[in-house]
């Protein structure tokens, strides 16, 4: 959600069906929205951008499931690490979530990009390519892994 991948890539508004989500993750809802666009407006080739700095890497599963259990209140992070100031109640429904966190980003872009591959509604026909924003320099560097995983069949 920090970045803006038509501007970064150089594409005018409507040049892209971009679809944004929590460290780029191939979520069921992304894949949904994916599907849809290749359905039903033509979609030809699809690219998964993922961040440096992601602060996705910056927490687990547990620990989101955790802090939810706590308070619904907004977390604080430190050099120690998330804590939770909230006065309760919190909720135990983050337990049913898959917050699809990562532990190494590159890792869960070649992940991401075969899991997408994979899907029984994605033509074999349309390439993915793995892509990896670099927030210091600005420049958007090919993952070979994830375009690999994302060859056409």
């Amino acid at each position: 959600a920090r970045l803006d991948p038509a501007k970064f890539a150089g594409l005018a508004e409507g040049a892209a069906h971009v679809i944004r989500n929590a460290g780029g993750r191939a979520s069921d809802d992304a894949i949904r929205s994916l599907v849809i666009s290749y359905k039903l407006l033509g979609t030809q080739e699809w690219f998964v951008i993922h961040h440096t700095g992601c602060g996705m890497e910056t927490f687990t599963d547990e620990l989101m499931r955790d802090l939810l259990a706590s308070s619904l209140e907004t977390a604080s992070v430190d050099e120690n690490g998330w804590h939770d100031h909230g006065a309760g109640p919190g909720s135990v429904e983050g337990d049913y979530i898959d917050w699809l966190t990562m532990q190494d980003n590159a890792r869960s872009l070649v992940a991401d990009v075969a899991r997408i591959r994979r899907h029984p509604l994605v033509p074999g026909r349309i390439p993915i390519y793995g892509y990896m924003y670099d927030c210091k320099t600005g420049r958007l560097n090919e993952v070979p892994d994830a375009s690999a995983a994302g060859k056409p069949s």
